[in-house]
Formats: structure tokens, sequence, C-alpha cells
């Protein structure tokens, strides 16, 4: 009998390797990676040209005297200040994204369930569009935060804060009630449980919504652009597009290389860390990367 194939066969077995399937994402990952492995090639070019290549070097890392990342003040500015916007920001969202799943988790009526529904808007309301009205915030009401730094701040944290929130709220669902009731069972107050019970199990949770939420900080653009006073508040980001327009340098790509770098160190640390938090835990620990991304 000849074997049926093409689409045909695989309805009758769908568990045959799809080929078909593969290729595309193959096909998807070289045409997504392509862009980037170009740009990072080219920030090692030795030449000024960012389209031809003239031979290996670190010149626009470290070499030239005057325009390459390690010398030039404008480019140490702008890192420097995405660093700091990632750090502060994270330290500030993830805190307040946990403390409010666990608060609309609890909390019963219809005040939490409006302020759920608010949150979730975040992930659909246009970056450009809470952009612009931070900005008219900023600049027409009498507040102590003027733009720069700490509005930066305030619009990467309203922003932001959904991805913890979003995250942990999972999490409780799939943990459940029974722990701390076991625990209250067991003579430990409200508090007591939630803290030496939940807390721990939340903790790979808290962590992946850290790194995701550092990871998106140090790529933010519409924001931080519309909220920066300056030079001297611009991070990468935005520097790389004014600087683009004008004679660039691979410089630039040096730069965003090393901003790059960030990034996945960042999730290389929280998968890491993943791992050991949940190291003996089936749902977590044998499943690995696709765990981590899952919570993430």
């Amino acid at each position: 009998m000849s074997s049926v194939r093409g689409p045909v066969a695989w309805f009758r077995d769908p568990w045959r390797r799809p080929r078909i399937l593969a290729g595309i994402t193959v096909f998807y990952l070289v045409w997504s990676l392509l862009p980037v492995l170009i740009a990072v090639m080219f920030s090692f070019n030795d030449g000024r040209s960012r389209t031809n290549w003239q031979g290996f070097s670190f010149r626009w890392y470290w070499g030239d005297p005057t325009r390459s990342v390690w010398h030039d003040a404008s480019l140490h500015t702008a890192l420097l200040q995405t660093l700091k916007l990632g750090v502060i920001a994270t330290v500030i969202t993830v805190p307040l994204g946990v403390l409010f799943a666990i608060g609309v988790d609890r909390w019963r009526g219809r005040l939490p369930s409006g302020a759920n529904v608010l949150m979730l808007i975040s992930f659909v309301i246009p970056e450009v569009l809470l952009a612009v009205a931070l900005l008219f915030v900023m600049t027409n009401l009498a507040l102590p935060i003027g733009l720069g730094t700490s509005a930066q701040v305030v619009g990467l944290v309203t922003y932001q804060v959904a991805y913890p929130a979003v995250l942990v709220r999972a999490r409780l669902a799939t943990i459940g009630k029974q722990y701390e009731e076991a625990a209250t069972d067991l003579g430990a107050s409200p508090l007591g449980s939630l803290w030496r019970v939940t807390m721990p199990m939340l903790m790979p949770a808290i962590f992946a919504s850290t790194v995701l939420v550092f990871a998106d900080v140090i790529d933010d653009f519409v924001l931080v652009r519309y909220l920066s006073a300056g030079s001297s508040t611009e991070p990468v980001s935005v520097k790389i597009y004014n600087t683009a327009r004008a004679a660039p340098t691979p410089a630039l790509n040096a730069l965003a290389t090393l901003l790059l770098l960030a990034a996945l160190a960042a999730v290389v640390v929280g998968y890491l860390v993943y791992r050991r938090m949940t190291r003996g835990d089936a749902t977590g620990a044998d499943r690995g990367l696709a765990a981590f991304a899952g919570e993430a």
C-alpha cells in the first residue's frame, strides 16, 4: 500500500514530525536574528562605515580616542541613564505589582474588580498615548516632579506595574488557598502564613517578573523620550534614535550591543536563579527554560 503524503498524512497522523512547521520556525528565527547579528558584527568594524566591512577591531568600544563608547562622554551618559532607569523602575515596580496582586486576589467587591480592569488596560493602551498624557500632567500641573529622571521613572512604573501583578496573580491562582489555610490551622497568623508560606511559593513568579520588567525598561523608547529633559537624561534608545539621523558611526552599534548584552545577562541570571528556586518542584525545574518563559 502506498503511503499517503502531504497535508492529508499530517491530518491522519498529527504526531509525525512537523517538517513544514519546523521550517517556518527556523525561517522566523533566522529572519528575526539576522538583522541583530549584522548590527552586532558592524560594531566590530575597523572603519567608520556601517555597511561596508573593513576589518575586525575593537575601535568603537575603546580603541578610538574620541568616539568610542569608552571615551565618548555622551555615550557614557546614555548607557548609565539606561541602567539607572532599569534598576530604579524595577525596584519600585515589582513590589508594587506584588502587593497589588495579593490585594486584588484577597479583596472582594466591585472596587477591586474595577481596579483589576484598570490595571489590565495598560496592556492595550498605546504607549504613546500614555506618554503624551504623562507629559501633559508633568508640564501643566504644579507637581514636585519635573521632566527628567523622576518623570521617566514615574512613567515606566505606571506602564510596567501590570506585568508583575498579572504574573503573581496567575501564580496565586495556581497555588490556591489550601497552604495558607493549613498554616492558619496550625496556629500561624494570617500575616505570618502569607509571609512564611505564600511568599516563598511566589518567588519564582516575582523573580521572573523582575527580569521581564528590567529587560523591558532598558529597551523602552516612547515614554523615556517624551519625559526626558535633554541630553543628560536620554537613555540608549533615545540616543541611538537622535544620533542615527546625522552621520552615525559604528559606535552606536557598539552601544546597542552593550545594551543587548545587559538584557541577555539579565535573562540568563534570571533563568539560573529560577532553576535554583524551583529545584525539586516538578512544575518548574523539570521544564527548565520552558517553565521560566511561561512565568515571564
